[in-house]
């Protein structure tokens, strides 16, 4: 198989999103409430990605992977499994809930899924921060006191972000998103989240949102202590590593070529920022496109831009 796959975006309504998915990426939203996600390559029950142009125009994910498993993930992929990464955008107007994923060890016992996620800043406003971790010296103790007396922030860990910054969020790390940063989410499949405060916030609806606390309290590593982000750079290299998926970043001149060998694995490319003609097909800033295990593709940048370039997910 040697057509690039490309998908039809989900958008997510988010009390705490925007409309920046359409002003920086020039994209029709649709009208009405916020948009916080944008869900590019999804495998749920409850979320199928739909092929955009091409041979499978149409098709959803699951249906795809069953009649082309061997050609788009390798000779020893099982048809019925799901796809096993998500990748979104998410456009943060507002600063996120403090939350928490389950860890893999206790993910059934509380009914949900482990979810280890990066974060890649395309965007940011001066000043935006990421959460992540606790502060130094912080028990449960002292959390859950904080929970109590309404000031969780003093236990959190928080750090400023610039443009291309990165970090690895592990199921059982404690963190948020602050207001004015556009990210992409590479993460685990999964869909479990437990909100263990909301800053005093309601929902669309007005009311204050569920939360989680018993089950977060549960999950947090109590002895993750401010983990340090990976900062922007003007080389390529690897920029997030864990057990379900790697991530490298390719840093490309005006008219400099990359090329994927085929028979090796799939791959997901995610351009950050610039411009690249890969296998017939125009990628711009935004654009989220699967590459199969069978084709061989070569590229080349049209200007200076980021490629991100998921592997090592099978």
């Amino acid at each position: 198989m040697r057509e690039i796959l490309r998908f039809q975006p989900i958008y997510q309504e988010r009390v705490w999103g925007g409309r920046a998915l359409a002003s920086t990426f020039e994209r029709q939203l649709p009208d009405g409430p916020p948009i916080g996600e944008s869900w590019e390559i999804v495998d749920r029950p409850e979320a199928q990605s739909v092929v955009s142009g091409g041979k499978f125009n149409g098709m959803p994910i699951s249906e795809l992977l069953k009649k082309n498993a061997k050609a788009i993930m390798g000779p020893d992929w099982d048809p019925a499994r799901p796809f096993p990464i998500l990748v979104k955008w998410l456009d943060c107007r507002e600063r996120l809930s403090l939350q928490v994923h389950p860890p893999a060890a206790l993910a059934a016992q509380l009914k949900g899924e482990p979810k280890t996620e990066n974060w890649y800043i395309a965007d940011t406003a001066p000043g935006a921060q990421l959460i992540v971790g606790l502060k130094k010296g912080v028990t449960r103790a002292d959390f859950e006191k904080a929970i109590i007396e309404q000031r969780v922030e003093d236990c959190v860990h928080s750090f400023k972000v610039a443009e291309g910054d990165s970090i690895l969020v592990q199921s059982g790390q404690v963190h948020a998103i602050d207001a004015g940063n556009l990210i992409l989410e590479i993460q685990q499949n999964s869909d479990s989240t437990f909100r263990v405060y909301d800053w005093a916030r309601t929902g669309l609806d007005g009311k204050p949102r569920q939360l989680h606390v018993h089950e977060s309290l549960q999950c947090i590593q109590w002895d993750d202590f401010e983990p340090a982000p990976v900062r922007a750079a003007p080389t390529s290299g690897v920029i997030a590593e864990c057990d379900d998926f790697l991530i490298r970043r390719l840093v490309l001149g005006p008219g400099e070529k990359v090329r994927f060998a085929g028979k090796q694995q799939p791959r997901i490319l995610s351009v950050v920022s610039g411009k690249l003609q890969i296998g017939g097909t125009a990628l711009a800033r935004g654009d989220n496109a699967l590459l199969p295990y069978a084709g061989e593709f070569n590229g080349v940048a049209d200007e200076f831009g980021i490629v991100l370039v998921t592997e090592d997910f099978t």
